[in-house]
């Protein structure tokens, strides 16, 4: 490819990385409804027709954003599989807590701010709670994490710590005195929760 089209595509791949940053920021802060296409282009430095061109409009972005979330969660269910519970704990709060922009479209979608197909959601995140459980019920059964809590309710438990910080960051502060994106709390979470489930270690 010549050198002026490689420049071009360089510059377009930047421009669209901007644009969907800028987006996260909008939309994480005041959920699709309230997220308005040129304050998006005005956080990205661009010209609002721009948003069109490489996505489609609003919708369009906020799907791009969702579809990129969704790679990076497989990438770490299939790692979590083989790690120890106490490890795969830590990688889905690190995950969640280091950019909780990602994590609050999560609760905007939950309290119902979603364009697209609800049920489809729904169908989405009850296949990603069901395999949670199982793999929660097959660590119970190695011995790995102690059976005498519902594996439903561990899973809550732990998608819970996760979330909590993001979804309810004054409580957090008010509980534990700390910064809920902070490093402590996920540390002390993460010895909370490996005493409470008597985690063993491989």
């Amino acid at each position: 490819m010549p050198e002026d089209q490689l420049q071009a595509t360089s510059k377009a791949a930047r421009t669209r990385e901007r644009i969907l940053d800028a987006a996260l920021d909008e939309f994480s802060a005041k959920g699709y409804s309230g997220a308005r296409t040129a304050a998006i282009a005005k956080r990205a430095g661009v010209n609002v027709q721009l948003i069109s061109y490489y996505f489609g409009g609003k919708e369009g972005l906020l799907e791009e954003l969702l579809t990129s979330w969704q790679k990076r969660r497989s990438k770490l269910v299939p790692a979590s599989k083989a790690e120890p519970f106490l490890e795969s704990f830590r990688m889905v709060l690190n995950a969640t807590l280091r950019d909780p922009r990602r994590a609050r479209l999560v609760v905007w979608q939950a309290l119902g701010d979603y364009p697209g197909d609800t049920e489809a959601l729904a169908r989405e995140w009850r296949t990603v709670a069901a395999a949670a459980v199982e793999q929660t019920r097959a660590r119970q059964a190695a011995g790995e994490i102690s059976d005498g809590h519902p594996p439903e309710f561990v899973t809550l438990l732990s998608f819970l710590l996760a979330f909590a910080p993001v979804a309810l960051p004054q409580v957090i502060e008010e509980i534990y005195d700390v910064d809920p994106l902070s490093e402590e709390y996920r540390q002390r979470v993460s010895e909370a929760l490996a005493a409470f489930l008597d985690v063993r270690h491989a």
